[in-house]
């Protein structure tokens, strides 16, 4: 690959720290000296695959150009659509040319939820009741002192967007009846703590989120028919330990299983592994659907 890298905020220069300089095609920055100012400016026969991290209300039109002149896309999630004509048209795009569009989502990549989703598979606690998952930091005033962050939605489209993710990850079924039960600013123009239900199928989900959290925090239990199973942390902030609890009948203390996770996180470089796999072997995994599903679930939490 030879990578156009458009963004370089955040998520662009951490996506710049996984690639071998003669990968990187060109840095397009419009507020940095020495970058190309636009992808519009940049000789089309630099490059073949363009990373978008970018702010959010510029993703789509750079995400069309790139497909109308046959680039692979990696963008930053989440990816937003006016209307299903967008969806439309960019899967035309990219199927016609052979193209992969990939949304990241790099949670998918967590070593803890990759068991867990295994356990699932293996009906390890049988039939799902409930799940409920908390995320939080303390980037409230990080957030505050950026003009297109500290909008309306906030904290429901930066870590929302990943809590409903990783549930399509782990239950892999139509998630329904979804309703913003809460939604504060405490510190922030924008949201900064919301609580979102809905379900799956027979299962309860609750998702809590926060940008006042003041120390970094993820805790995730699923409680089923034969067990249950608990996740604490995330690898990028800590060791983790995943908890697995199995019923006794009629009732009585579980025989308790615990899994340790060293801390370091390894998601984003198999995230980029993972793409550039999908790049070689020019499979289109058809994610573009679960990304208009997503965002249709985050415009009805917005409302």
């Amino acid at each position: 690959m030879r990578i156009a890298i458009v963004g370089y905020g955040v998520q662009g220069q951490k996506r710049i720290k996984l690639l071998e300089k003669k990968k990187i095609a060109c840095i397009i920055d419009k507020y940095k000296n020495n970058f190309f100012k636009s992808i519009y400016n940049v000789p089309l026969n630099t490059y073949d695959t363009v990373f978008i991290c970018t702010p959010d209300r510029e993703k789509y039109d750079i995400a069309l150009y790139c497909l109308k002149n046959k680039k692979n896309i990696l963008v930053e999630k989440p990816f937003q659509f006016k209307n299903k004509k967008q969806l439309k048209l960019l899967k035309t795009l990219a199927l016609k040319n052979k193209l992969v569009f990939y949304t990241a989502y790099n949670h998918r990549f967590e070593p803890g939820l990759i068991k867990i989703k295994e356990f699932l598979k293996k009906k390890l606690i049988g039939s799902i009741y409930s799940c409920r998952i908390f995320y939080g930091n303390g980037t409230s005033l990080l957030v505050k002192k950026s003009k297109w962050r500290d909008k309306k939605p906030g904290v429901i489209y930066d870590i929302g967007s990943h809590l409903i993710d990783i549930c399509m990850f782990l239950f892999e079924k139509k998630l329904e009846k979804i309703t913003l039960t809460e939604a504060n600013k405490f510190e922030n123009k924008a949201y900064d703590h919301a609580v979102v239900n809905l379900k799956s199928k027979k299962t309860r989900i609750q998702l809590e989120m926060s940008l006042c959290s003041w120390e970094n925090s993820f805790n995730l239990d699923l409680i089923g028919s034969k067990g249950s199973l608990h996740l604490n942390s995330l690898c990028k902030w800590s060791n983790s330990t995943l908890t697995l609890k199995k019923r006794k009948f009629p009732s009585g203390k579980p025989v308790i299983k615990k899994i340790f996770f060293k801390k370091g996180d390894p998601t984003w470089r198999k995230e980029h592994k993972y793409f550039s796999k999908l790049v070689k072997q020019k499979i289109n995994t058809k994610l573009l659907d679960k990304d208009f599903l997503i965002d249709r679930y985050l415009k009805i939490c917005k409302k």
